[in-house]
């Protein structure tokens, strides 16, 4: 065994028992931390829905639209273990919600071929109950525009449209339930 297999397999033996990542590899490991942005000078605008093929449980939104709600954007794609983990999450939020101003819109951006068929989309939504507006991003137009990197991904969009809350990865779900009920009682 030459000396720089030996230092390669080590390395790798020491991240695999001390949990590092890799980037690139790893990524949602490393930034399971939300990023929840406070200041209003920081707030960005939501990007709109781009290149979505099919739109299920609605007819196609654009932000615009949405303006005077709340709306969470969660990015998605049902291959993906942690985003099915997160799925009844996203649901009870809706449900709880959905009648004082939340609108959920699923994005479904696939990571493989086969999570581009519409019907494999339309079977997942079936079997995870999720009645809310979901967008079939297959080019990634949508997740482009967001800047996202990770699956899943939640965004809330206050009622101007702008971005107040972003979080990668499964977890802090009271987190968002607190933020989405702040953001609708204070437009009541």
């Amino acid at each position: 065994m030459t000396f720089k297999l030996l230092a390669v397999s080590a390395a790798l033996i020491g991240i695999a028992v001390t949990g590092a990542v890799i980037p690139g590899i790893c990524d949602e490991a490393a930034r399971a931390v939300p990023v929840v942005i406070a200041a209003a000078a920081s707030q960005e605008a939501a990007p709109d829905f781009a290149g979505i093929n099919n739109w299920f449980n609605s007819k196609p939104l654009a932000i615009a639209d949405l303006r005077g709600k709340v709306v969470l954007v969660d990015f998605w794609t049902y291959g993906c273990v942690n985003c099915v983990n997160t799925l009844p999450h996203v649901t009870e939020l809706y449900a709880k919600y959905k009648d004082k101003g939340l609108v959920v819109v699923g994005v479904h951006t696939p990571e493989f071929p086969f999570e581009r068929s519409a019907s494999n989309v339309q079977a997942a939504l079936k079997r995870h109950g999720i009645t809310y507006p979901v967008a079939q991003d297959n080019e990634s137009k949508t997740w482009n525009a967001y800047r996202n990197r990770y699956w899943p991904a939640q965004y809330i969009i206050d009622q101007n449209g702008k971005i107040v809350f972003q979080h990668d990865g499964e977890g802090r779900y009271d987190e968002i339930d607190r933020a989405v009920g702040r953001l609708l009682n204070a437009n009541s």
